[in-house]
């Protein structure tokens, strides 16, 4: 049997992808990829890794200085690879990336298959003038493909794996666990979350979406009741948490619900607690908690990198700081956690893409490689734009261009343009304000944090039109395209 179109396109991302990444390993390029302070930072750098692993041979404990900040089990894995596999780390790191590449488009594809389910169980609540907005079998197909796409051509993705970081290694995790909430697996989800969070901390927020995802898969099914005459004509009230669940679930008890969320949640940090000791028994000590937790939180390393906390606490008075490390990690990690969580509650894979793109852009040591992640996701929610759809071949990301507007069209990216611009003259200004502050001394810091914050404001612009394309969309395709609001044309609006 021959291989289908859809085979032959998914095979020829993936060779042209390898040899993409060959290519760059062996060109002039990556010598100066491996040291842009944009691809690499103190808890991602490969030197700093190697760095780590010499002073673990030579006796020395590599926490009890300021140089290692990767995690006690990560140690000994990097050690194990730079003794017996350094001929072959580039072949290792472009194989960890195909592999994450190929999770991601398994994610992708039992998530398509996720949303024509549920689309099958609400169709009797849509209304009728929005066939334009239903999901058609053409996007189930088509758009796994341009996930993995969007990952192995993000030119963000090909600098941090040219540039050998950690962050390879924190995707694959990342990209697991994903599936693994696509699935529903409990244990996958909890064990891979874990992981990451062992590594990088930011992804213990993804254990709220994981929790609902496997909320979803695993509870009960009941069977409908039989209802008198009095009560098929009573209204019925359902909780809060019945109203999470599509209808084929919600005659589900509460109860249930509850404790499936509660078990996942405490298996995650069974696993994380037991991953912790076995880190103090790999380290020989809780050191390692200061060293990588507390160099995470604390942000003693000020170096510029594409972040924000850098120059904020630079330019800070002393006596502030606690306050605005508070706030700031807060900013990271829960600030937008219940809000988001409430909101998203029916697409808990959305939820979880949104929590990590917030976190790569507001954790305290960030980098391109972190970006480029959950930029490669967002191409799974093409289908709320019912427009023309043009991937930008620039950066493979799924940033629409959106032309020839239809007459139903509603849910557009409202900031599109002024996002694409930013995320083009960031990525080209970057680099070179850089030269300008360090090299040419013709430039200052302000420089390098201004292009830096407009790169993060495109982020949150590009984040915000996802989240309210996909509010506008759910409305719509219960309440009809139509805006007339007492005689007057209206306007859905973030509210």
């Amino acid at each position: 049997m021959g291989l289908s179109n859809l085979s032959r396109s998914l095979i020829l991302e993936y060779v042209f992808a390898f040899v993409l990444r060959v290519w760059l390993y062996n060109s002039e390029f990556k010598t100066t990829i491996i040291g842009r302070v944009e691809v690499s930072t103190p808890v991602n750098s490969w030197k700093r890794v190697t760095e780590g692993v010499v002073l673990q041979k030579d006796g020395v404990n590599p926490y009890s200085g300021d140089m290692f900040h990767e995690s006690p089990v990560g140690l000994a894995i990097y050690s194990q690879l730079i003794e017996y596999a350094s001929p072959y780390l580039p072949g290792i790191f472009i194989l960890l990336d195909l592999i994450t590449g190929h999770l991601l488009y398994l994610t992708a594809v039992e998530y398509m298959k996720h949303l024509m389910r549920r689309q099958e169980e609400d169709k009797a609540e849509f209304s009728e003038d929005v066939k334009d907005l239903l999901l058609s079998q053409k996007d189930v197909e088509r758009q796994p493909l341009y996930v993995v796409a969007a990952y192995l051509f993000n030119p963000y993705i090909l600098f941090n794996t040219v540039a050998q970081t950690t962050t390879v290694f924190s995707n694959i995790c990342l990209a697991a666990s994903f599936l693994f909430m696509a699935k529903g697996n409990r244990w996958g989800s909890c064990v891979t979350i874990s992981f990451a969070t062992l590594q990088s901390l930011y992804p213990i927020v993804l254990i709220v979406p994981a929790a609902i995802c496997v909320g979803y898969h695993t509870l009960p099914i009941k069977k409908p009741q039989k209802l008198t005459k009095a009560r098929a004509i009573a209204p019925v009230k359902l909780d809060i948490y019945q109203k999470m669940l599509p209808k084929s679930l919600r005659s589900v008890n509460s109860t249930h619900w509850i404790t499936s969320m509660a078990t996942t949640i405490g298996l995650f940090f069974v696993m994380l607690t037991s991953l912790l000791f076995l880190s103090c028994h790999l380290s020989g000590g809780w050191e390692f908690l200061h060293s990588v937790y507390g160099f995470m939180l604390l942000v003693p390393d000020l170096r510029p990198n594409i972040g924000l906390f850098w120059y904020f606490f630079t330019e800070m008075f002393e006596h502030f700081r606690l306050l605005y490390l508070w706030a700031f990690q807060m900013n990271a990690l829960v600030l937008y956690l219940l809000p988001l969580s409430l909101r998203t509650r029916r697409d808990p894979i959305l939820l979880a893409a949104s929590l990590t793109g917030i976190t790569a852009m507001f954790k305290s040591y960030p980098s391109l490689g972190d970006v480029g992640f959950y930029l490669s996701l967002l191409p799974m929610w093409a289908h709320i734009f019912p427009c023309k759809k043009f991937f930008l071949s620039f950066f493979s990301l799924n940033l629409l261009v959106l032309f020839n507007k239809e007459k139903n069209s509603v849910a557009d990216l409202q900031q599109g343009f002024i996002v694409l611009a930013a995320f083009i003259i960031t990525s080209v200004l970057g680099p070179t304000v850089w030269h300008l502050w360090i090299y040419a001394r013709s430039a200052n810091a302000n420089f390098y944090f201004g292009v830096g914050l407009a790169f993060a404001i495109a982020q949150i612009f590009l984040i915000t039109d996802i989240l309210l394309s996909y509010t506008k969309r759910e409305f719509i395709l219960r309440h009809g395209t139509s805006t007339l609001l007492h005689g007057k044309h209206g306007k859905l609006v973030l509210a």
